[in-house]
């Protein structure tokens, strides 16, 4: 049985991982960590990470991007692997994780749908087929809640257009401001936020006289919280390194 830690226990994804963990059989949730301790867990709750006294194998992050220096301190001073699954973290803090990989796994994924990393895949082979006579503009739609913009898996998405394009284009996150014509390298970033959309990410490919879309929609969380378990359950017997879901969907592929 795998041992997790689910920092960000109380939140909206944390309780979802909570109660999609009872159909692993070979995982449970055996304490949590959030600075909200109201909600009533099956498993003990710590308010500091600093305070966790409870062997774990993995710890699995869907909090705050704030509470990653006191989440890799925990982590690497016991040598845990960690899924990363929180978004929105600074450049800073994301070489801090890069530079903990080569102590502990780490597992980072803007996304851990399955489905979105399967569009990531069809993105970057149409980039490479049509990015001579395509424009490509990226358009993300969440919830009113979300806090950051674009989401993380917007500029994932960018990131691997821009990968194909050999790091030629720019991001542009707002053409209000911007007086002039289209410039053929670069790549619109757009956000829009409203009601309880789980998230939606469409890239269009805007050539002469066609247009072609790739689309992926979230229906609810549970794909998010699958995604993590399954991370959990890859990473906790893995040497030190950086993986994402293109390691998972591999090593599922070779089984």
């Amino acid at each position: 049985m795998i041992k997790i830690l689910l920092s960000g226990c109380n939140g909206k994804m944390g309780q979802v991982i909570s109660r999609l963990s009872k159909q692993f059989s070979n995982l449970e949730i055996v304490a949590g960590f959030d600075i909200n301790d109201t909600q009533k867990n099956e498993y003990p709750v710590f308010t500091s990470i600093k305070d966790c006294n409870v062997p774990v194998d993995v710890i699995i992050d869907f909090s705050n991007p704030a509470a990653l220096n006191d989440l890799l301190d925990f982590a690497l001073s016991k040598k845990i692997p960690l899924v990363m699954a929180t978004t929105g973290h600074s450049d800073v803090q994301i070489k801090r994780l890069i530079e903990a990989s080569k102590i502990i796994p780490v597992f980072r994924s803007a996304n851990m749908s399955l489905g979105v990393n399967l569009l990531l895949d069809l993105v970057k082979k149409a980039t490479k087929v049509l990015e001579e006579y395509f424009d490509i503009e990226i358009i993300e739609k969440h919830h009113n809640q979300k806090l950051d913009a674009p989401s993380g898996t917007a500029l994932m998405i960018a990131d691997a257009i821009n990968d194909v394009m050999e790091q030629k284009l720019e991001y542009v996150y707002d053409r209000h401001s911007r007086r002039k014509k289209r410039n053929k390298n670069e790549i619109g970033i757009h956000a829009i936020r409203g009601g309880t959309i789980v998230g939606e990410h469409s890239v269009i490919f805007a050539g002469n006289d066609e247009i072609i879309e790739l689309k992926h929609s979230a229906l609810s969380k549970d794909i998010f919280g699958i995604g993590a378990l399954k991370a959990a359950a890859f990473i906790y017997d893995k040497t030190p390194g950086l993986y994402s879901m293109d390691d998972l969907i591999a090593g599922n592929n070779a089984e």
